[in-house]
């Protein structure tokens, strides 16, 4: 694919969108049950930490798979990157008073580690080769 389509497709700007608006739909969802204003609030907080992890993310697995070798560089930035995640989630929803923080969390983190792990697993690929 080439042309404007391609370069939108490769856009930081639309991946960082897509993330807010998914993501912070998501934690909108999990917490409907919550009154006004809980569910938006979980949303826009989601929607900004969803963001900042996918313009971070790509970067810190990099740069992790570069830090390790062996077995350790194909599990250790997944696990690292997951656990730093996780933390961060909790974290800025406990802060932000989210009332269903597993809820919330859940796919954002497994969407995230996910990431990580299959591109981890890319880039490790290429240095065993």
């Amino acid at each position: 694919m080439s042309g404007p389509l391609a370069r939108l497709m490769r856009s930081s700007i639309v991946h960082v969108g897509f993330a807010f608006v998914a993501m912070g739909s998501w934690a909108a969802f999990a917490n409907r049950a919550h009154p006004m204003p809980a569910p938006l609030q979980a949303g826009l907080l989601q929607g900004a930490i969803s963001a900042t992890i996918t313009l971070v993310l790509k970067r810190a697995i990099e740069y992790l798979a570069s830090r390790f070798s062996g077995l350790a560089a194909l599990l250790a930035p997944p696990v690292i990157a997951g656990l730093v995640s996780a933390s961060l989630l909790t974290l800025l929803h406990t802060i932000g008073g989210t009332p269903e923080i597993a809820k919330t969390i859940a796919v954002p983190l497994t969407v995230a580690t996910s990431y990580a792990a299959l591109y981890n697993y890319s880039l490790w690929r290429i240095r065993k080769a």
